[in-house]
């Protein structure tokens, strides 16, 4: 397992987030953002492609690649700009292919200054959505702390306890 490092010097506590299109998603966003600017600490975000799109499109695959990776920059450049209203940080933005749970860890792996996961619970009455449901499975080796935000909080309330 890596040494996590982001206290030694010429390194900064990152706080990751898993982007995507669920409404909690902003709240997770929002949180690791306050409290990365309160801390001195910093922001990756993370959008991963799930590659089972691709899979079975002989000739297409490229282009569904390169359009899925065009989605993903315009989706972390929007989402960066929301960041940018609420806190005085610029997010580092990671686009990788793959499986979520497993390319987040394999993100959390390799980046030594990656601290603390910071997800959001899902409001529906269908759980917390899979990426915490995936992953809370794993805590006993999960490589760093998750940080599980309540997906029902005002950035009032967020900016409150952050």
């Amino acid at each position: 397992m890596l040494t996590r490092r982001p206290h030694e010097a010429g390194h900064k506590r990152k706080f990751l987030v898993v982007v995507d299109d669920t409404p909690e998603c902003d709240r997770a966003l929002i949180y690791a953002a306050r409290r990365a600017e309160r801390t001195n600490g910093a922001l990756v975000m993370l959008y991963v492609i799930d590659d089972q799109d691709f899979r079975g499109f002989i000739g297409v695959e490229q282009m569904m690649r390169a359009e899925a990776r065009e989605a993903a920059d315009l989706t972390l450049a929007k989402v960066a700009d929301r960041i940018r209203t609420v806190a005085r940080i610029e997010p580092e933005m990671v686009v990788r292919e793959g499986v979520r749970a497993g390319e987040v860890v394999a993100l959390i792996e390799k980046d030594e200054d990656i601290a603390i996961l910071v997800l959001a619970a899902g409001t529906g009455s269908e759980g917390p959505g899979p990426l915490v449901s995936a992953l809370t499975g794993r805590l006993g080796s999960f490589p760093v702390p998750i940080t599980i935000v309540p997906g029902t909080l005002s950035d009032e309330e967020i900016a409150a306890i952050a």
